[in-house]
């Protein structure tokens, strides 16, 4: 059966992408509402930001440094395998996390938590979905698997906020830990076939992890890949407190307060709901894009806006509305980059390693992220304000647009012959 057939035969909407789509949307609520519990923890054990920041920022790394390992597992062992036992570290991590009492503790048990979510997150689900769906709709079911995990955000924060109304934090992070094996019940629909040539087949994971760090597009994808790790990580984390202490406040009787909306706390809750209801459209129109322009320049075009949006929103006054119109515009573009990056990945090196190989590029989007947490939570508590770290972010999101130019997008095969 050829490609073309394939693709006209075959629906978008398949068992594998709706099953990974419920693991992201899952995997990504509890992770998104990690910021919202900042000052709870805080509060109860008068811990300085810079410990809770650094607790994040290790989860975040050890994500990225999961991801590639992860994504060799599956690759070799199974799917469905790696993702069972991310879902198991997950959850071992949230449990042991709710009796930490010293930050070293806290810091130590987001190891788990991190590798936790590189076996349930994108370098795991969005190969299995690649290598799943017909070439013809590959690009838009990575955008769809992406845009579920934008849902989970979109539940996730104000689910804590909620059920910290009734619960100490300790509570809810055991209520999550269930709430994340549950994701266990969607893998029997995990059956991802094995897409690839023969040529890939032949090639070993070496070979093609030789070529590719040897290769100055994958360099330049990896790089690339940092500043949206840092922005996305700091915004998560901090943009609530950040919210909470700087907003404006709100008006009494306003559209906000009319909705429930009646302290900064909320708002910065909501806020990160209302970048994950802008990201299904975001990450579904930039794969619907991918399918039909060049991913490098689309790619260049989401970090200029990132770069532009960031620099206004922290040159104006921080009120209610200036808030939602940039948690807006800024969700329309939060990962919009996913879908159109692992794409790339896939469309340069290939099926076969997908996962292992996108791993690699993921791990310097951690590492930004790593910088992005902490640094958010060290220099507040040095200087008392935010506004050097959002600098910095717009700055790495003005050299990841300059780095995608040069990319060569054609696949590398091709290239090797020309």
């Amino acid at each position: 059966m050829t490609h073309a057939q394939r693709g006209a035969e075959a629906p978008l909407m398949t068992p594998v992408l709706i099953a990974g789509s419920v693991i992201l949307l899952i995997g990504f609520a509890v992770r998104a509402s990690f910021g919202v519990f900042q000052i709870p923890i805080a509060e109860e054990f008068g811990w300085a930001r810079t410990e809770f920041s650094l607790a994040i920022a290790i989860q975040n790394l050890a994500w990225g440094i999961g991801q590639p390992l992860f994504g060799a597992v599956a690759e070799k062992i199974g799917d469905r395998k790696a993702i069972v036992a991310g879902a198991l570290l997950y959850a071992l991590g949230l449990v042991l996390s709710a009796f930490a009492i010293q930050p070293w503790q806290l810091q130590g048990l987001e190891v788990l938590v991190g590798f936790g979510i590189a076996g349930t997150g994108f370098g795991v689900i969005l190969a299995i979905v690649g290598r799943a769906a017909a070439p013809e709709h590959r690009s838009m079911a990575l955008g769809v698997a992406t845009a579920a995990g934008s849902a989970g955000q979109i539940v996730g924060p104000p689910a804590a906020e909620i059920l910290l109304r009734f619960q100490p934090w300790q509570g809810v992070f055991a209520i999550f830990a269930v709430v994340v094996l549950a994701t266990l019940f969607a893998l029997p629909f995990i059956r991802s076939p094995q897409v690839a040539s023969r040529a890939e087949l032949e090639e070993s994971l070496g070979q093609v992890l030789n070529r590719a760090f040897r290769d100055p597009s994958y360099v330049m994808i990896f790089m690339g890949f940092f500043s949206c790790g840092y922005q996305l990580a700091f915004i998560t984390a901090h943009f609530p407190p950040f919210v909470a202490e700087l907003c404006g406040p709100i008006v009494p009787g306003g559209t906000l307060s009319a909705i429930g909306i009646t302290t900064t706390s909320a708002l910065g809750a909501v806020a990160i709901s209302v970048i994950g209801v802008f990201n299904i459209v975001g990450t579904v129109t930039a794969g619907w894009l991918g399918n039909r322009y060049s991913r490098k320049y689309l790619l260049a075009g989401i970090y200029t806006a990132r770069t532009i949006a960031a620099a206004a929103f922290i040159l104006m006054p921080i009120t209610p509305g200036t808030v939602l119109v940039f948690s807006m515009v800024m969700g329309a573009l939060w990962l919009a980059t996913v879908p159109l990056t692992s794409g790339l990945v896939a469309h340069i090196y290939g099926l076969r390693y997908m996962g292992t190989l996108y791993g690699f590029v993921f791990l310097s989007h951690q590492i930004g992220g790593f910088l992005g947490v902490w640094l958010g939570g060290r220099l507040y508590d040095l200087y008392g304000n935010y506004d050097l770290v959002w600098w910095v972010g717009v700055g790495v999101g003005a050299f990841s647009a300059l780095v995608h130019l040069p990319i060569r997008e054609a696949p590398a095969p091709a290239r090797a012959a020309a």
